[in-house]
């Protein structure tokens, strides 16, 4: 998305890209990553730098939960501080600006955005998983199978007193023709696929982690093959879940389609 005034300066840009942040940053930095500098970069390519008011650029996450930036099949080198981040930046700036080239700008779209909430059921240990954890609670050393088994012992130990549902906020955007989501989850890339094909709005983009942040968002499919993100501790949600998360958005889009809009 691109935002020019009247006089052709460039006010504001919005890219969307479906990467998992690179990190590798020193110990105790907060960093941006690569998302921060992009903004840089993309000021400096299309020449927007001191200008007034400051132009604006920003990169959002797309359904990045199941895609990083690491081949696991090979041991890579390491890099200095912050220099995959740069490389990352550096290649999505570069498409950016090819891109943008062949955007067509007009001087009005109707606008509109629909919102609404939907409740899941939390997800809860089973018997197996408490009694294992507290064995290894009581014996910590001796116990230890997996090198993050402190950390999610802790994770449900939460979780066991946490509620029993959670009430998520989910969006739809319209600007023009085009279609955004707003998932609080980081979203496995199929579910991001099955929402620009079913949407009426084309194209249509997500944009994960907005509004909150609630774990990784696997597909049923995905929790029968496990992994990572589907532990417990690391998706905290029901099995279903992105299938529901789904239709509440298709709703969203289907009522901004058939909104009348004139200039």
């Amino acid at each position: 998305i691109s935002v020019k005034g009247l006089d052709d300066h460039q006010i504001a840009l919005l890219a969307n890209y479906s990467l998992h942040y690179v990190g590798g940053v020193r110990s105790g930095d907060v960093s941006a990553d690569y998302f921060g500098v992009f903004a840089d970069l993309i000021e400096k390519k299309l020449q927007a730098s001191d200008q007034q008011p400051p132009f604006v650029g920003m990169l959002s996450n797309g359904t990045s939960g199941d895609v990083n930036n690491i081949n696991f099949r090979i041991k890579s080198s390491s890099l200095p501080a912050y220099e995959k981040m740069y490389q990352v930046a550096e290649k999505v700036a570069e498409h950016v600006v090819e891109a943008h080239e062949k955007v067509v700008f007009h001087n009005w779209v109707s606008l509109g955005m629909q919102q609404s909430e939907l409740t899941l059921q939390a997800r809860k240990p089973t018997p197996e998983m408490l009694a294992h954890f507290e064995k290894f609670n009581n014996n910590p050393q001796e116990d230890a199978g997996h090198r993050r088994e402190a950390i999610y012992a802790n994770r449900i130990r939460k979780i066991v007193e946490a509620p029993d549902e959670v009430t998520i906020p989910l969006q739809a955007l319209k600007i023009g023709e085009l279609g955004i989501v707003a998932i609080p989850f980081e979203v496995f890339t199929e579910i991001g696929l099955e929402i620009k094909d079913r949407s009426p709005l084309k194209p249509t983009f997500t944009i994960e982690l907005a509004n909150g942040s609630y774990g990784y968002l696997p597909t049923p499919a995905q929790h029968k093959l496990g992994g990572y993100e589907t532990w417990l501790g690391t998706n905290y949600v029901e099995i279903e879940a992105s299938n529901k998360i789904v239709e509440s958005l298709m709703e969203l889009l289907d009522g901004l389609h058939q909104e009348r809009t004139e200039p």
